[in-house]
């Protein structure tokens, strides 16, 4: 809770990507992570969370939801070597 009132004051918005690389990529502005446990281990994506990554994503970014580390690095990757 303690966490959630600092964000809050520093305006960090709610459902906002865990991971943010602001770097164009083909035809993106930015990569965007939600990150989530790995799939069968629980966590779900939030009507928030899923309202940014729908926004994003109609903004031209990458926005996706990964499930746990390794999905997360094989995006990360894939988005680095892309052409544009």
């Amino acid at each position: 809770m303690t966490e959630a009132v600092r964000f809050k004051a520093e305006g960090v918005r709610a459902g906002f990507p865990d991971m943010i690389l602001p770097t164009p990529r083909g035809k993106y502005h930015s990569l965007a992570i939600e990150l989530k446990r790995q799939k069968g281990a629980g966590g779900r994506v939030s009507p928030e969370q899923q309202g940014w990554i729908d926004y994003l994503n109609s903004q031209g970014w990458l926005a996706v939801v990964c499930y746990g580390f390794d999905e997360a690095v094989e995006v990360i990757m894939n988005y680095l070597v892309m052409e544009g």
